[in-house]
């Protein structure tokens, strides 16, 4: 049975996209400089890639019907890359090299482990086909072809096909303006003695390596004191300078949980409380007309909720392409024999069992297990008011590709 004082997490996505403004700043960037960006324009290809018949191999360009079997062909021109080659004398060979340009006249290239060169010519030792070993011009990209579309995310791959056609500076969308606010009045900076009570606040820098993977620009980093003023005035001023408020704990209803009761009185909250394991308490709202997505303390659900949650809001505000997770089918090789009516989330990994893989599971999965996360590859999926035994076929997905 479904609780309904949660919300389902489709039902979460589907608000929160449609929440999701895409950033509109449009920054020029030097292609070196271009990783991990989104393109802000349609990229067409301005000229045929290759721009002309080159060859695949190292060799000779030949005309098929200038071999006659055991009858040496005379060479009569060397081609290198990088040289516009003469056409090509009728019954002659012209030696080449990846990437020459085929002379006109030619149609085949015979790579030169198949040749046998005499005092009289080359003798070809294989079968000859019309058109063999040639890149042909336009093969790659044809001119006035869409190459990339707006909002593809720029990986080394795009760097090169973009290089290809020789552009050197590319239009990008700015990069998300984060603010990460931890609460809590326990936390304190890692490289500083802990006393009675405190412990380091590991979660800022867990949502600083997270966002800097995502491709934002973390543009605030500050602990907010379990004060309602500290709170309210730390989350308006943020709100100045960031797309996009993160905070983690302070959202449940405990006394000194004050993220949530400011967005009530000083913004907007109209999400709180999800339907998965780990991670209900989480909250979305606005405050100075900026969206904050509020996180639950526990080091685990941070992680969980950014990946299933806080990464689709980010990836739409981003401009990037829709893609939608694939993850994988595997059988599990762990059991949980009591139904959770919240979708679950176990932090997994898949390991070998004789010709396949199963997915294993972190034997502690409390949400304060921080380690489980360094352990796991990614998470294996519990649907809601499901008991699992081994070998069950489970949906399990990477931290590569919630993070892609």
């Amino acid at each position: 049975m479904a609780n309904p004082n949660l919300t389902p997490l489709e039902d979460a996505l589907d608000h929160l996209l449609s929440e999701a403004p895409v950033v509109t700043q449009i920054e020029t960037v030097a292609l070196a400089n271009s990783l991990g960006r989104v393109l802000a324009e349609n990229h067409y290809v301005p000229a045929d890639v290759p721009p002309a018949d080159n060859s695949a191999v190292d060799g000779y360009a030949v005309r098929k019907q200038d071999l006659h079997g055991d009858q040496p062909i005379p060479v009569s021109a060397r081609i290198p890359a990088g040289e516009a080659p003469k056409p090509l004398e009728p019954g002659t060979a012209a030696r080449i090299f990846t990437g020459s340009e085929i002379p006109e006249g030619a149609d085949s290239v015979v790579m030169q482990e198949r040749i046998e060169v005499t005092d009289g010519g080359i003798l070809v030792q294989a079968q000859v086909d019309e058109g063999q070993n040639i890149r042909r011009r336009g093969q790659d990209l044809t001119r006035g072809d869409l190459a990339l579309a707006k909002g593809t995310q720029v990986r080394p791959n795009e760097m090169g096909l973009l290089a290809s056609m020789g552009a050197a500076q590319v239009a990008v969308l700015a990069r998300l303006k984060v603010a990460i606010l931890s609460t809590g009045d326990e936390l304190v900076d890692p490289g500083t003695p802990l006393g009675p009570g405190q412990i380091y606040n590991s979660n800022r820098f867990t949502l600083i390596g997270l966002l800097s993977e995502a491709g934002c620009e973390v543009v605030l980093c500050e602990t907010l004191r379990d004060k309602r003023e500290a709170t309210r005035e730390t989350l308006l001023r943020a709100a100045e300078s960031a797309d996009l408020i993160i905070t983690s704990g302070g959202v449940s209803v405990g006394e000194e949980d004050h993220v949530r009761a400011v967005l009530e009185e000083s913004g907007s909250l109209s999400l709180w409380k999800m339907a998965i394991k780990p991670g209900k308490p989480v909250a979305f709202g606005a405050i100075g007309g900026t969206p904050v997505l509020g996180l639950p303390g526990n080091p685990g659900s941070v992680l969980v909720t950014f990946l299933m949650v806080g990464m689709p809001y980010i990836r739409k505000r981003q401009g990037r392409n829709p893609k939608a997770l694939s993850g994988e089918r595997i059988p599990a090789d762990f059991a949980i024999s009591s139904a959770s009516v919240r979708r679950e989330f176990v932090r997994a990994r898949k390991e070998p069992r004789g010709s396949e893989p199963v997915v294993a599971a972190y034997p502690n999965q409390s949400s304060g297990m921080l380690s489980s996360t360094c352990w796991a590859d990614g998470l294996a999926v519990v649907p809601e008011n499901t008991t699992v035994s081994p070998g069950d076929l489970l949906t399990y997905y990477s931290f590569a590709e919630l993070l892609s």
